[in-house]
């Protein structure tokens, strides 16, 4: 009698009721969505000017400033708010208008998004006098001044003037011009070096997460050339930089030269708590004409929206990391425009997911039907299988292995053709990968539970910390999981178990294997976990389905007797298989003789 493999009757309608309860949890803890700003503002960037310039706050100043000489002035649009102080001649606060960060306190993102404050931002210009002497524009005092949408800070060392003009323009762009007047007889080695220092700020809720994303990215090569580096140390001093920036997980602070870094280098130092991720120094060379510095800069604070980085065509789409080749241009190519397709239905975003998920499902619908119905046929001859095992138990590996493999041969199945489907499994689980914690679309998007499906959801709190778990449990992590395990159910009996000792068992493996899904997934996107659980819960219907509706294993196990009654032709790869097993025995019965000649010649 064929054993049943997998899930029986009562088992389907227990599964049934498990993911019916799941449902009406999901809903019972269903969080209120935040409501949008409704309203619209002009395209072009409205500025305010200040009458007269504030005192700014003085903490961690330079101790030889007076610190009720430090001013500060603003100008503001529709995307940025922007404060310069007088310390430096630079930025001491940049707010993108239209975003929010996280508030741990109140579980939500209610805070105003800076990108600059509090001194985290440090830059200047700092050069080497005729005496050896390095002076940076750092440690001077700027006098500022605001005309419509332009301040301009000028100093004054030793008689020489640096000025610095702002202009905010539109698209998160704030231009930035340097020029000096008798800087040159004060300087004579006709370089400058460019001097940055900047503390990223936590703006998320995954600190592990938007700390792994946060890194230099910089082009050179005249815009064609894009790289970004996440090591300790970043050393280009053989390139010239067109922008140097630091990414975040959805945002950029970038600076672009337009006559680029030379001699550029960096270090970046992990900050393991706090409102700090990241500490990045660093350090470029800029050419001066004359021995005075004339030049223009750009600096861009950017959300990392695909559309708009490549507005700029200058590789800043390049930032978003999205996979490298394939697996990003299947990214920008296919998830993110059918997810702006579904999402324009007015659905909320994890209900968008859900029919991501389908329509991949559909996609793959042919391969998967055939992966399923070959599982179907693998635990038909499940009984040859196990009495060619246990016939050939003690005999060559090799042996045993071509006897199971003329089973499969006569019985019509081809093994190999359930790769393919795990094979096309692995490139989209990898882009999806990238795609949920890296596609702003998802930023602050609540479903159910999670109100945020770029983070993780954390409705269970533990009062304890577990190694790569931390201090919660993530549902939609658990729901995937159960999933897993119940499609691993379906899906074990299939697996021959070890003939040999020492092997592992595979089934044991296969049941591991979720449960390390779940310290993987307990912390990552709660959009990848939904998908996942989506995907699972489709891939044990479908398998139900076949099983008890579509397949009939009598019928099958028929056809496959019929198929061993009549000569089988050897497909090419059977055949391929087969060659290469005669060959491994031939040289395996010849090692064998040439041992036994070697014995018998010591004996000798």
């Amino acid at each position: 009698m064929q054993q049943n493999n997998g899930l029986d009757k009562k088992q389907l309608i227990s599964f049934m009721l498990f993911t019916l309860l799941m449902m009406g949890a999901m809903y019972y803890f269903q969080s209120k969505k935040v409501q949008e700003e409704a309203a619209a503002q002009a395209q072009n960037p409205k500025t305010e000017q200040v009458g007269a310039a504030k005192t700014a706050e003085a903490a961690n100043l330079n101790p030889s400033v007076n610190a009720a000489a430090i001013q500060s002035v603003h100008l503001q649009s529709n995307e940025l708010k922007l404060e310069f102080a007088s310390l430096g001649g630079q930025l001491s606060k940049v707010e993108l208008a239209k975003y929010k960060a996280y508030n741990q306190q109140s579980d939500a993102a209610d805070l105003p998004l800076y990108l600059i404050n509090k001194n985290n931002s440090n830059y200047g210009f700092q050069f080497t006098d005729k005496t050896g002497k390095k002076f940076n524009t750092r440690d001077l005092v700027f006098a500022p001044s605001v005309s419509g949408n332009t301040v301009t800070m000028a100093a004054n060392v030793n008689g020489a003037i640096i000025q610095y003009v702002y202009t905010l323009k539109p698209n998160y762009t704030l231009d930035f011009h340097v020029k000096t007047n008798g800087l040159s007889n004060i300087v004579n080695d006709g370089k400058a070096e460019f001097v940055w220092d900047y503390q990223v700020r936590k703006l998320e809720k995954g600190r592990s997460q938007e700390q792994s994303h946060s890194e230099f990215s910089y082009a050179f090569n005249n815009y064609k050339s894009y790289d970004y580096d996440g090591r300790t140390s970043m050393d280009e001093r053989d390139e010239t930089l067109n922008w140097i920036g630091v990414k975040q997980q959805f945002f950029a602070s970038l600076i672009e030269a337009k006559n680029g870094f030379a001699q550029s280098h960096g270090h970046q130092d992990m900050i393991e708590e706090g409102e700090y991720l990241k500490k990045f120094d660093f350090n470029g060379q800029v050419q001066l004409a004359g021995n005075e510095l004339n030049q223009d800069f750009t600096w861009y604070f950017l959300p990392l929206d695909l559309p708009l980085l490549k507005s700029y065509d200058k590789n800043f789409d390049e930032i978003l990391p999205l996979g490298w080749s394939f697996i990003g241009g299947m990214n920008r190519v296919f998830f993110m425009p059918m997810y702006r397709l579904i999402a324009s239905w007015g659905i909320s975003a994890g209900w968008v997911i859900f029919f991501m998920t389908i329509i991949v499902k559909l996609i793959l619908s042919p391969i998967m039907f055939k992966q399923h119905k070959l599982s179907a046929m693998m635990r038909v001859i499940r009984p040859e299988i196990d009495e060619v095992n246990e016939k050939f138990k003690d005999a060559d590996p090799m042996k045993r292995q071509q006897e199971m493999m003329n089973v499969y041969r006569k019985a019509g199945v081809n093994q190999m053709a359930g790769c393919l489907p795990a094979l096309l499994q692995i490139p989209i689980f990898y882009a999806l990968f990238r795609f949920f914690p890296n596609f702003i679309d998802l930023r602050g998007e609540s479903f159910w539970f999670a109100k945020d499906l770029t983070a993780y959801d954390d409705l269970i709190k533990l009062p304890f910390s577990i190694p790569f778990l931390q201090d919660h449990l993530s549902i939609f992590a658990l729901a995937c999981t159960a999933a897993i395990l119940v499609y691993t159910m379906l899906t074990a009996g299939n697996i021959q178990q070890p003939t040999q000792p020492g092997m592992p068992n595979m089934k044991v493996l296969m049941y591991i294997f979720p449960i390390t899904f779940l310290f993987f997934l307990n912390t990552s996107a709660s959009g990848l976990s939904w998908y996942y659980f989506v995907s699972n819960a489709i891939n044990i219907v479908i398998i139900l389905v076949i099983k008890y509706w579509i397949l009939d294993e009598e019928k099958i196990h028929a056809q496959i007797q019929a198929n061993k009654a009549q000569p089988k032709k050897e497909g090419r790869f059977q055949k391929r298989m087969r060659e290469m097993m005669e060959r491994a025995q031939e040289q395996q019965r010849l090692q064998q003789e040439q041992l036994k000649r070697q014995q018998q010649n010591r004996k000798k």
